[in-house]
């Protein structure tokens, strides 16, 4: 990966004046802000609702299960209707996704409310899921169109900065609405009722968008109608999404490199979180949803200290030095686990949150940058279904071998050998010659980006 400019550390004055002509950067702000909000809420609602409620009880492979349930429906459909951001106005998807987000919301927390099984709840709840994630991508494939493109690391870190404080912020909401309805499936159901006014007031701020102002600038060319399919379309566009993102991102070693750092991330995290999901409701960190909330705020804080380190990481080492380090870090962080000690976990809860979104924020710099506007959006949903598929896969394998206590010296080992086998992968990828050049595809996108830097 390309060093990049010391641009990238963002300093204040060039920040500022961002923000100022580009009315657009604040918008998406504003929408992601909601967005984040209303997935912390809802995820720390539907955790506390499933995983910590009296009325229910979940072993080790019904968490696998569960997570089975709520995620991988949407990694098959994602890369497929990923190409709709790439075939649609964008700015039309991030509206319709939170209102139909905001309508799904309103339907879990009515199976809740029933006392539905927990399967029922999590089908119910991977619609929202999908339309979470759909939002995600849109924002993420939206971006480059809102900043010139020298600026994407350092603003891409101070969007997940912020936003990972609307998502601490909402998961601390749910937790008060729980304090104040209650842990039983009705209380659960109206906790989980805050997240819908959120989704519909990102919705609001979504609409205000100039049609077409997040692109795509050229449409996928694959949904154009053409004499073998006069038809036209979105179907089309669908339905080859995930050859299309999937090549998006392999012709792109920059970015293959980056997703392989991150994926392996997402195997070990699943394997930690089931660790800490049993470790939890067994004591051994203060018990119950407290203890999970603690680790999963150390998580949080590590990953605004990546979102302030990243840029500068970036500037001085380059991408791939990058990602790399932080797996060379993820070893030994991911080793200290094996005391299984409260404050041990804590700390290096920090740091591994720290290190995955380093890898997720060069990730996300590198689609942005490396991968054509007309197929940015199904490169970001081919993202979300591979990191899926990981976390689940992980924790399919967890649970059939973690201790009833949560004590597994093996998966902790097999952690860090994952986050050593990346560092070489990494490296492999990243030195295959790159077999095209996004930009050229589309001239003109620079162009079109600059002349949306001053629309309202």
């Amino acid at each position: 990966m390309p060093s990049c400019s010391g641009s990238h550390r963002l300093p204040l004055r060039q920040f500022v004046r961002s923000f100022r002509h580009s009315p657009g950067l604040f918008r998406l702000l504003s929408v992601r802000l909601g967005s984040q909000f209303t997935d912390g809420l809802f995820q720390a609602a539907l955790g506390g609702a499933i995983l910590f409620n009296p009325e229910r009880h979940a072993d080790p492979m019904a968490v696998a299960g569960g997570m089975a349930v709520l995620l991988l429906p949407y990694s098959v459909i994602g890369p497929f209707a990923g190409a709709l951001l790439d075939h649609w106005d964008r700015r039309t998807v991030l509206v319709w996704a939170n209102v139909l987000r905001a309508v799904l919301v309103s339907l879990v927390a009515l199976v809740i409310a029933t006392g539905a099984n927990d399967t029922g709840v999590l089908i119910a709840a991977l619609a929202v899921t999908g339309a979470s994630r759909f939002v995600a991508s849109g924002l993420s494939a939206g971006l480059p169109h809102v900043i010139e493109r020298d600026l994407l690391v350092g603003m891409n870190s101070f969007f997940t900065t912020i936003g990972a404080g609307a998502l601490a912020l909402g998961a601390g909401g749910a937790l008060a609405l729980r304090e104040i309805f209650g842990s039983n499936n009705s209380g659960s159901a109206a906790t989980v009722m805050g997240a819908v006014v959120v989704a519909l007031a990102a919705a609001a701020i979504a609409h205000r968008f100039e049609p077409l102002q997040l692109g795509p600038d050229h449409p996928d060319v694959v949904g154009k109608v053409t004499p073998q399919h006069p038809s036209g379309s979105a179907f089309r566009a669908v339905t080859v999404g995930l050859g299309h993102g999937a090549r998006a991102v392999w012709q792109a070693p920059p970015v293959a490199a980056a997703l392989a750092g991150v994926g392996a991330h997402r195997l070990v995290f699943g394997f930690n979180t089931l660790m800490l999901l049993v470790l939890t409701k067994n004591s051994t960190l203060g018990g119950g949803l407290s203890g999970f909330g603690l680790v999963a705020a150390m998580t949080a804080v590590g990953m605004l200290f990546a979102a302030l380190l990243t840029p500068f990481l970036v500037a001085r080492f380059g991408r791939r030095r990058a990602v790399v380090s932080a797996l060379a870090v993820g070893v030994v962080a991911q080793l200290t686990l094996w005391s299984f000690n409260g404050i041990v976990i804590c700390v290096a809860a920090a740091v591994l949150g720290l290190i995955g979104q380093v890898c997720k924020l060069c990730g996300d710099a590198a689609m942005q940058m490396d991968v054509a506007d007309a197929r940015r959006g199904q490169a970001f949903s081919f993202q979300d279904a591979l990191f899926n598929f990981a976390f689940v896969g992980a924790i399919t394998v967890g649970a059939l071998t973690i201790a009833d206590d949560g004590r597994s010296p093996g998966l902790v080992v097999a952690g860090a050998a994952i986050y050593a086998i990346a560092i070489v992968v990494v490296g492999l990828i990243h030195n295959r010659e790159e077999a095209t050049v996004p930009d050229a595809e589309h001239p003109g996108d620079r162009h079109a980006i600059r002349n949306r830097l001053s629309q309202g």
